[in-house]
């Protein structure tokens, strides 16, 4: 096992904090809500033995800047919070170098939209349970079950976010996580991290700006939400080779989204695990381990 530490970088007007293993070509990881860099520590810790494992708080959490106004968490600033950071952790990267982006839930969606960016930067890409945009949008605007598993979006979006997630010492951050894992009892110590990472100041409403910020989410009352949305694929291709990592048993995010999915990623490549959910990364860390390093082995 790789030995992680910790750095932080001055990118796009924010400081981020990132955990890190190993050294060689660089791979950098996104975590998603109400996640932090923690999430992929087994990841470092393998992935770190031949190459530099990246895992930064993003903009917004635990230990990272936290903006408190919502401007700041739209997709292009989040794009270049990546751009940066990258750039700063390969200071002698040529044009021709490229880097691996893995990403799970809204870190996938800013890897998507970054990989639509800046395709020349990457050599892979990997997403785990996280949606294309095109796919998203679809299942939003039209398929009842994907509005019905959103509804949460709208909570999440809500003025009261804050508070109900806060309540009894982050009651509800911690049933949609840790004990949505499927691993039994849950670790007071492990809990104990992911609290102290949701009660640093500003970080609970950094992380809810990410659902404020973005257009796609289900139609309440007389908002239409991603109703009101027209993408077209031609504008959100990934020109990028891809492997997306799907847990079926996501309750949130349904499979229906890998519907359609390689027209607007040509190259691609999807590994459907039966027994896991959204939370793959622990679940089946070694199983999604062997996966990354056969793609990006290629």
């Amino acid at each position: 096992m790789s030995a992680i530490r910790h750095d932080y970088a001055s990118v796009n007007g924010v400081r981020l904090h990132y955990a890190h293993a190993g050294q060689g070509p660089l791979i950098l990881f996104l975590h998603g809500f109400p996640e932090f860099w923690y999430c992929w520590k087994r990841q470092l810790e393998d992935l770190g033995r031949d190459y530099h494992a990246v895992a930064p708080d993003m903009r917004g959490f635990n230990l990272s800047d936290r903006p408190a106004d919502v401007k700041q968490y739209k997709a292009r600033i989040l794009i270049e919070d990546i751009r940066q950071l990258a750039a700063q952790l390969r200071p002698e990267a040529q044009d021709h170098e490229k880097f691996v982006l893995v990403a799970h839930d809204w870190g996938g969606a800013v890897a998507w939209a970054y990989a639509m960016a800046h395709p020349h930067s990457l050599s892979k890409l990997v997403i785990v349970n996280a949606p294309h945009p095109v796919s998203f949008a679809r299942e939003l605007a039209h398929n009842p079950a994907q509005q019905d598993a959103s509804q949460y979006m709208n909570l999440l979006r809500s003025d009261k976010a804050e508070r109900v997630l806060s309540e009894n010492n982050y009651e509800r951050l911690a049933k949609m996580t840790l004990e949505g894992w499927g691993r039994g009892a849950v670790d007071p110590a492990e809990r104990s991290v992911y609290v102290e990472a949701w009660s640093q100041p500003g970080a609970l409403t950094g992380s809810l700006n990410y659902y404020r910020a973005s257009p796609l989410y289900p139609p309440i009352g007389d908002d239409p939400g991603a109703k009101a949305i027209k993408l077209d694929p031609a504008d959100f291709m990934v020109r990028v080779p891809t492997l997306v990592v799907w847990g079926l048993r996501d309750q949130a995010l349904l499979p229906a989204n890998l519907d359609g999915l390689e027209a607007c990623v040509p190259d691609l490549r999807i590994e459907r695990l039966p027994q896991a959910s959204h939370w793959v990364m622990h679940e089946e860390p070694q199983r999604l381990n062997r996966l990354i390093r056969e793609f990006i082995g290629e």
